[in-house]
């Protein structure tokens, strides 16, 4: 009867000692990945034109238009095996999918257009959490902080929805709070000088 009841036991300790089982996060990688999506976005925010547009009717905020300078902001060539990076065996970080590419690209065309004006003006600032925020909003026109306002509820969007893309598309959903992280991290350590960002729950700036 005893040889009997250490079966389930066996069996149990097997099971937990699978469970706790987990694949590595690649810290690394994700900091190069994170390096790579970050500098992109700010960097090309400098290689597009942005043309002022009348407002409608000679009133309100002039409009921008943005054009690219480059098509670097999407690989077609990520359209061919899409998940060949899951299927590696080591872990790695990729950010080279349709749906991380076409967030950037908006990242991108909205940062040139309304979004570095803020950083430069002290405006917007990095929060610690990877997402970006009106710290002042004294430094913005009373007309323009409308359109200031909802260009930092869209990026916020994209950045949640980018650290989600990116764990979804490496096959494993449940590092998107450590992908936020290393972003968050990556976006405070590629500001420009003279931007805001949070640090230990106060403001700094570079």
């Amino acid at each position: 009867m005893k040889q009997w009841m250490g079966v389930p036991v066996v069996g149990a300790l097997l099971l937990s000692a699978c469970v706790t089982i987990n694949v590595y996060f690649p810290a690394a990688e994700a900091k190069e990945a994170a390096k790579e999506f970050v500098e992109k976005v700010i960097q090309n925010a400098d290689k597009v034109e942005v043309k002022e547009m009348p407002p409608a009717g000679g009133g309100g905020m002039a409009m921008r238009q943005v054009i690219r300078s480059d098509l670097s902001g999407f690989d077609p060539w990520v359209l061919v095996g899409i998940g060949s990076a899951q299927a590696q065996a080591a872990p790695d970080i990729t950010i080279k999918t349709p749906a991380i590419q076409a967030i950037q690209t908006r990242m991108e065309a909205r940062f040139a257009s309304i979004l570095r004006a803020g950083f430069d003006s002290g405006a917007l600032g990095f929060t610690e959490d990877g997402f970006i925020t009106v710290r002042d909003p004294s430094k913005v026109d009373l007309k323009d902080r409308v359109a200031l306002n909802s260009a930092v509820a869209d990026d916020n969007r994209d950045r949640k929805a980018v650290y989600r893309e990116v764990a979804v598309a490496n096959g494993h959903p449940e590092w998107e709070d450590q992908i936020r992280a290393v972003f968050a991290r990556q976006w405070i350590a590629s500001a420009r000088p003279g931007w805001w960002y949070q640090s230990g729950g106060s403001w700094k700036q570079k």
